[in-house]
């Protein structure tokens, strides 16, 4: 049994659905996050879980307990969003005593509480500041220690990070996901990043309009992407048009920019000569041979290169169709200029055939 489970959940504001026919199971300790554009239903899949707002259809159960028409705060969810809502006239010490003042603790527990709140979220020391002297990483960890000290059984973050620069949003993700993992909390994580999601999460929900395209680990949504927009969502991504030459159930062969390259299939049921989008990932190109023996899959073009410090990024014109290639910024290997001729190789599982 799930820990959490959304049973046949729609929500629908007037004629229009935000969320539709959602089935999803979570399991006890998991980091899940949902995943998608802004307006996909993620945002209002997450306030229905938290108790805000109620699903038009479905319900919505915790342990096996049906929570669908339960108050929020008889839920045990605690929730952090994207603006912490950190109260200004409150020094930190009150703004994480808050939760518990209002369920009457006694003073010596409270100051225990936070107290160890305060040096999980690593603020010890920090118990008189206000929210003005705070930073955004620090606020952000106020906020997450105001929820955990009520020790919720489900930690909910909703676009948490998308309010701090980018190098606060890389030291916050992995020590979000550090302290998720040190106390075991089932936490899931709402966000439009597909970076953040990728780094954070034991599996993801991929949505769109609504509803569930995809849920897997990462590497399984990245790698095993079942559509065309979860390939162009997620990550970078070179999509050509083609048509399928050869099918043997799992595997076969695309016709795409002059050539037939192995690629293995998204969807069972591909059948030959079908149009197909291939996908190959930048990253898995390279521009030079394993071996002396190994053929290319595909030749090109120079059209351009930008320099981005670790890597150089190449656009190369293969017969009137366009792939980005990302490869290495080493002292060994030449920059191409425009115009350079260009042979493509990739490893022959790393193509990926979508219907």
């Amino acid at each position: 049994m799930s820990f959490v489970e959304f049973r046949g959940v729609t929500k629908t504001f007037g004629r229009a659905p935000a969320v539709e026919q959602l089935d999803v199971g979570i399991a006890q300790g998991e980091f899940f996050s949902l995943l998608g554009p802004s307006g996909c239903g993620k945002s209002t899949t997450l306030r229905m879980l938290a108790g805000f707002i109620a699903p038009s259809t479905g319900s919505i159960h915790v342990q096996g307990r049906d929570i669908t028409h339960l108050p929020p705060e008889k839920r045990d969810i605690g929730i952090v969003f994207q603006n912490y809502a950190i109260f200004p006239h409150m020094n930190v010490f009150d703004n994480i005593a808050f939760g518990l003042v209002e369920r009457g603790e006694d003073a010596a527990t409270i100051r225990r509480k936070v107290g160890a709140a305060l040096e999980q979220v690593g603020l010890s020391g920090y118990d008189e500041r206000f929210e003005r002297e705070l930073s955004g990483g620090q606020k952000q960890r106020v906020a997450l220690a105001r929820v955990l000290v009520i020790e919720p059984h489900i930690l909910l973050l909703d676009e948490p990070l998308s309010a701090l620069d980018k190098k606060m949003r890389e030291e916050m993700k992995f020590w979000i996901k550090s302290i998720q993992h040190s106390i075991g909390i089932t936490t899931i994580y709402v966000t439009h990043d597909q970076s953040e999601a990728l780094t954070m999460s034991d599996r993801i929900a991929v949505m769109d309009r609504g509803r569930v395209l995809q849920i897997g680990s990462p590497v399984e949504i990245y790698e095993q992407p079942r559509s065309r927009f979860i390939a162009e969502f997620i990550g970078e991504s070179n999509l050509l048009p083609g048509r399928l030459a050869r099918a043997d159930g799992t595997t076969g062969a695309v016709e795409v920019a002059g050539a037939q390259v192995p690629a293995r299939l998204a969807q069972p049921g591909l059948s030959t000569g079908a149009e197909v989008a291939f996908l190959i990932r930048p990253e898995q190109i390279r521009l030079e041979p394993w071996s002396a023996d190994e053929a290319p899959m595909l030749t090109g073009k120079v059209a351009d290169e930008t320099y981005q410090g670790a890597l150089r990024r190449y656009r190369i014109d293969a017969a009137g169709q366009h792939l980005t290639v990302e490869v290495p910024n080493r002292p060994e290997l030449a920059q191409l200029p425009p115009g350079a001729d260009v042979q493509l190789y990739w490893r022959p599982e790393s193509g990926l055939a979508l219907a």
